[in-house]
């Protein structure tokens, strides 16, 4: 009771305290607190944020602002006396109290108006108001880019969707792994790996031992950032159960692809006691189909205001696959349609070099649908995947395509016996670890990799996957 009565007091609109302190009349809230219903008409209310359009009349300027919560603006009343030079690109603090423009929506009616910040547009700011720019041209200032309205619905849409994986993973009893950034594996065996090591050849000649290469006396051993958290999370696995990790990956690729990047983020995910692919591809349709679902219930005017720039379709159009299930399909009988629609494809079909980006497409569009390809060539697939025990020359492989990027997820059921791993080992004394896992206490576990970014280039329509990453690194380029 003491303390309701306090907190009645500190916030009362009528409360004063001695003349050392300010009254509290006006409280401070977020745009998107005032959009979303939280406000009424006649609250008193503290805005903050940059000014997005000045429109001028003979007393009042409207000022549109917004402060990055959400992708709606709102609107400031304000004198043109108190204006003080505001202009479009400063930032300001509004106080002041919510009304009702003529067509019902809320619009705050300035008493004070402060600036914080200036935006001389004539001394190189690089966005206009009423002015489009093309994502190459957004790119090229990676510092300010946020401030463009596409580029701050992709980030929040990020920020979303990262939840909406971590909340959907948390209910299915998966724990959280941090993988290591630096490891002494290349997972993928492909040598696309960077090398780690200090920049100090002070410091690598101090810690030099005998017969260690003198790039290799840090760690006494070669060391790279981590192209995959897999084997890791299959230790993991191996004593929790459930786990999955959620960070940056990257890959040292002559790449300039739109669907590639240096370092990117992969949500990893390793199952123990899971013996089959059907599991396996039931998992990953259950997620992506809840996490999508749950992302349109948080997040779908970022969605559509990011997809208008590409897409005429409504949302419910756009995502009408998620009512749909997802087709299994084996390489053989996708190798099979691609042969019947070659004159179709730029591309020649090589079976023995798997599915390019193109023939990914052009099955997604045959069945009209995200599907799987399941039951791949042991010859074109990594060593950790489980050899098939009915078809030898295959392995328990499966890829996700989805329209738009192709490739969304890999995954595998993960050879668990002993002597099958250890005669395809690419390094038996690297690895000797993840061998010793069929050793004690083995059991069959199964997971895949999920790319956020190409996750977010699909159900943003985005066509380059350096416009859905903060601050994107690809060959010839790391700004900032």
């Amino acid at each position: 009771m003491l303390k309701y009565s306090l907190e009645k007091l500190f916030f009362s609109n009528s409360f004063c305290k001695s003349n050392q302190f300010r009254c509290i009349s006006h409280f401070s809230a977020s745009i998107w607190d005032v959009t979303s219903g939280k406000h009424r008409e006649g609250d008193q209310l503290n805005v903050k944020g940059w000014v997005k359009s000045v429109r001028k009349l003979k007393e009042h300027a409207f000022l549109e602002i917004n402060d990055g919560s959400c992708n709606k603006n709102l609107q400031l009343v304000v004198d043109k006396a108190q204006l003080n030079g505001a202009a479009y690109g400063s930032s300001v603090d509004a106080s002041g109290t919510l009304g009702v423009t003529p067509k019902n929506q809320l619009e705050l009616k300035v008493e004070r108006l402060q600036e914080f910040g200036k935006c001389p547009l004539s001394e190189g700011y690089p966005f206009y108001p009423k002015k489009s720019y093309p994502p190459d041209y957004v790119r090229n200032h990676l510092h300010l880019r946020p401030q463009v309205s596409s580029l701050a619905s992709t980030l929040r849409v990020r920020h979303h969707a990262t939840k909406c994986f971590n909340d959907y993973l948390d209910r299915e009893g998966f724990f959280q792994i941090h993988t290591p950034i630096i490891t002494s594996n290349d997972c993928e065996g492909a040598g696309e790996a960077f090398l780690v090591r200090p920049a100090s050849a002070d410091l690598l000649k101090q810690m030099a031992k005998k017969d260690v290469p003198l790039d290799r006396a840090y760690f006494d051993r070669q060391a790279y950032l981590t192209v995959s958290g897999q084997l890791h999370l299959e230790a993991m696995s191996h004593g929790l159960g459930k786990v999955y990790t959620f960070g940056p990956t990257f890959r040292a690729e002559n790449s300039k692809s739109p669907i590639h990047l240096s370092e990117f983020y992969m949500l990893e995910l390793e199952e123990a006691f899971m013996e089959t692919l059907e599991d396996l591809t039931n998992r990953i349709e259950s997620m992506i189909k809840h996490v999508t679902k749950s992302l349109l219930d948080v997040a779908s005017e970022d969605l559509a205001a990011v997809r208008k720039l590409t897409d005429d379709s409504t949302l419910e159009e756009s995502f009408s696959w998620l009512d749909k299930p997802y087709p299994r399909i084996t390489f053989k009988e996708a190798i099979h349609v691609l042969e019947q629609n070659k004159s179709k494809l730029k591309s020649v079909v090589r079976p023995e070099e798997g599915i390019n980006k193109e023939q990914e497409l052009f099955l997604v569009s045959h069945f009209q649908c995200p599907l799987f390809v399941i039951d791949w060539p042991k010859a074109i697939k990594s060593f950790y995947m489980r050899e098939n025990r009915t078809e030898p020359a295959l392995v328990d492989a499966m890829d996700f395509l989805v329209p738009h990027v192709g490739e969304l997820v890999g995954g595998s059921v993960r050879e668990n016996e002993y002597d099958r791993l250890k005669a395809k080992l690419p390094d038996q004394e690297a690895l000797r670890w993840y061998l010793e896992l069929r050793k004690f206490g083995s059991v069959p576990t199964a997971g895949f990799g999920l790319g956020l970014e190409r996750y977010l280039c699909w159900v943003l329509n985005v066509h380059n996957i350096r416009d859905v990453i903060p601050f994107p690194r690809w060959a010839h380029n790391c700004s900032m």
